[in-house]
């Protein structure tokens, strides 16, 4: 294979008891439009017992896709075949292809041509699930650059993209096996900060995530313990990149609504005590260290409420709130005496005694109340200026209009 031309990209597969997914998973690469001689396939069997690795080796002998197969004992997750795939492959582009899922035909030359045309280190192609849910907010259209300021491509960080080899190996990127889940998030959010932008294909379906029926999905399995070193790891990963300001607070909004809400919903209110003081206990560091005023003021009220109560170490007031919210309860809008701020007085609103303070319940950006979405005063005041403004000039040029159609 090293006399081989470079292909464009590099397929890499990850495989633990994979059959029978990986029959249809392995057809999706065959069928890409791209064409078997600008790609290769490293294709990792992590210790199966169902077959896997012997499909695997069959594969290879027939396909016209070059292909390597490594098989290894188990190591108990997806980064260590994604970093041993990393270290054979040989493409301009990497994708990580999970054996369960599978490519729309047009998936890798679509991407490809993206990145050579828009260069840019990481494309999105559209995602859609089979069976199970998928990330849809940053989908709303094709874009040839975009970054994680002024996009939704934040809330998607699994490894199923686009990348850019050279840049991968440049910062000498790998997944830390250390994390039972989480490796990903890190992997793409590293990526999306230090590369040279981000592009997003949202017209053409290039990727099928699909829903195990025997639940053997790592995503699907895990303890909380493991879910806290993941939360963990990204905030620190953004410090690390990102320095003081509005940027790093808008970035952490992530890892705290994407990761710490979760263990602080509706499943608390199900948690032992042991279990709710053990999460308070692993949640304090956090806190501590990462909950800013800053970060608060970019999350809407109700969820930053949840997690002002876990800041201030109060599981009685946290469970409080998520009683109000399980029973359907809608909160009172409460104006400041100056009509500058708009409340929502969700259960210890101005309670001195709960340690939440008034800001926490403040609207300061855009949010719902009773179904309909609301917006801090001034935001409002400030857009309806605009609006004001814009009229104004195009009746003004309306009148100017007429009158030198008048004149002549």
């Amino acid at each position: 294979m090293n006399d081989m031309p470079i292909p464009d990209v590099t397929v890499i597969v990850g495989a633990y008891e994979a059959m029978p997914y990986l029959v249809r998973c392995l057809e999706s690469v065959e069928a890409q439009t791209i064409g078997a001689g600008r790609m290769e396939i490293v294709a990792v069997d992590d210790g199966s017992t169902d077959g896997t690795g012997e499909y695997l080796e069959e594969f290879a002998a027939r396909s016209a896709v070059p292909t390597r197969v490594v098989r290894q004992a188990n190591s108990g997750g997806p980064s260590g075949p994604r970093n041993v795939g990393l270290g054979l492959a040989r493409g301009r582009y990497v994708f990580f292809l999970d054996a369960d899922d599978y490519f729309g035909e047009e998936a890798l030359e679509r991407m490809v041509a993206m990145a050579d045309r828009a260069h840019t280190d990481v494309v999105l192609g559209k995602v859609v699930g089979v069976n199970r849910g998928a990330p849809r907010s940053m989908w709303t259209a094709t874009k040839e650059r975009v970054d994680v300021y002024n996009s939704k491509v934040i809330y998607t960080l699994s490894a199923q993209k686009l990348f850019r080899r050279e840049l991968v190996e440049r910062l000498g990127l790998r997944f830390d096996e250390g994390l039972k889940t989480g490796e990903d998030a890190l992997f793409t959010m590293e990526a999306y900060l230090r590369g040279a932008g981000v592009s997003v294909i949202s017209d053409y379906v290039c990727y099928h995530l699909v829903g195990r029926d025997d639940g053997k999905q790592v995503t699907k399995s895990g303890t909380y313990l493991w879910r806290f070193d993941s939360m963990r790891a990204m905030m620190e990963l953004i410090h690390r990149l990102e320095p003081a300001g509005p940027k790093r607070d808008f970035l952490m909004v992530r890892p705290f609504t994407v990761g710490t809400l979760q263990q602080f919903g509706p499943v608390f209110l199900r948690d032992s005590e042991e279990i709710r003081r053990h999460k308070m206990e692993l949640a304090a560091p956090l806190m501590e260290k990462y909950w800013t005023d800053g970060v608060a003021r970019n999350i809407k009220v109700a969820e930053r409420l949840r997690l002002a109560a876990v800041a201030r170490g109060r599981s009685d007031v946290l469970v409080d709130m998520l009683t109000f919210v399980r029973e359907k309860s809608v909160p009172e809008m409460v104006s400041s005496r100056k009509g500058d701020k708009l409340f929502l007085a969700y259960p210890h609103f101005r309670d001195r005694s709960s340690g939440l303070s008034e800001s926490d319940f403040e609207v300061t950006v855009p949010d719902w109340h009773d179904g309909k979405r609301i917006e801090r005063p001034k935001a409002a005041a400030r857009r309806a200026s605009l609006s004001r403004r814009l009229v104004r000039r195009v009746r003004r040029d309306v009148r100017r209009w007429k009158s030198r159609i008048g004149s002549n």
